[in-house]
């Protein structure tokens, strides 16, 4: 039995629960009477008519949708638990099938109402996540090749846990990519999305990647607005349902990066959804991967030509000295977990 740090006191700063380590109209002017004699005419009814009836205005044509040279074809990549290998037990089973994607599917079915994941990483880094219904979730495999060791856990008192079931498997990557092309718990999206949707609209007019990271991320951050009462109350655990937030047009940082990364992840352009600190504040922002460029880590504003701090919740509220104190200024952006 093992308490998982961190369970009674997640840090909700910054709306990001703490991940602990283990588990008008105008009027015609006036026309003056002339008093000099005219013969008098009569009009036609067709002249009258003329004079009555003002000529109708051309509608004005409507300005043509620019359409970019790049495809802004959606791809929805969909995870699967295709049990061709995996461990289970009579409640809860971990399919790593297609681990070389980047990701590991699991799912509980027992009893017990809180259930947790953790994935402990190459690197180090142990990811802890609340196991919530019974479909399979996925969970990406952030630290590239190497071996991880896959737990699912059961609560049994406070912030003890037992062991339901538990993996180590042996990790060979066929692109560093994919994690961060496939939709997960904390970037959940499919075909049907309304956030794929404005994606390819806002990909429509654009002829490269960075285009679309650039209309998507101007998309974001004059269209949604910080939530500070949904920052102070969020619960542990909590995790962003895209299309409502895209809806409410209201987030905190981590609806803001989720948004973000499952609009670009759909129009193909590898995203990293990131938490960690900026200064002493929990916050999360995105990277993504531009060709010829690289992986952009971060972006606070873009000037035409570079990227710094990818951070949409940063640049939507740049101009409110409250959030510029909320979440630092962005010069000591610090990760501790990728999604």
């Amino acid at each position: 039995m093992s308490s998982l740090p961190g369970e009674n006191s997640p840090d909700t700063t910054l709306g990001v629960p703490q991940v602990s380590d283990g588990p008008g109209s105008s009027e015609a002017p006036e026309t003056g009477t002339q008093e000099t004699e005219t013969p008098e005419k009569t009009n036609s009814p067709q002249e009258t008519m003329a004079e009555s009836t003002p000529a109708a205005e051309e509608p004005s044509p409507s300005p043509e949708m620019v359409v970019g040279t790049r495809s802004n074809t959606p791809q929805c990549l969909t995870p699967t638990a295709d049990g061709t290998e995996e461990t289970h037990n009579d409640i809860s089973s971990i399919d790593y099938s297609n681990a070389s994607d980047g990701y590991v599917m699991a799912v509980y079915t027992g009893t017990n109402s809180k259930v947790k994941m953790q994935i402990k990483s190459p690197n180090g880094v142990t990811y802890t996540y609340n196991l919530t219904g019974s479909d399979y979730e996925a969970f990406p495999l952030s630290s590239g090749n190497g071996s991880y060791e896959i737990t699912i856990l059961e609560n049994v008192g406070g912030t003890s846990y037992i062991i339901c079931l538990t993996t180590t498997i042996s990790v060979s990557l066929t692109s560093e990519f994919s994690p961060y092309l496939y939709p997960n718990q904390y970037c959940s999206f499919n075909a049907s999305s309304k956030t794929v949707a404005k994606a390819k609209e806002l990909a429509e007019p654009a002829n490269s990647d960075l285009d679309v990271v650039t209309n998507v991320y101007n998309y974001i951050i004059e269209n949604i607005t910080y939530d500070y009462d949904k920052a102070s109350t969020v619960p542990s655990g909590y995790v962003p349902n895209v299309d409502a937030i895209l809806a409410s047009g209201t987030g905190i940082c981590l609806d803001y990066a989720a948004v973000m990364t499952s609009m670009l992840r759909s129009q193909r352009i590898p995203t990293r959804l990131e938490v960690g600190y900026a200064g002493d504040a929990y916050h999360a922002w995105i990277s993504t991967y531009i060709s010829d460029i690289g992986w952009v880590n971060g972006i606070v504003e873009f000037d035409g030509q570079s990227w710094e701090l990818m951070d949409p919740t940063f640049a939507a509220s740049n101009s409110e000295s409250t959030l510029k104190e909320f979440i630092g200024e962005g010069s000591n952006y610090v990760v501790k977990y990728m999604y």
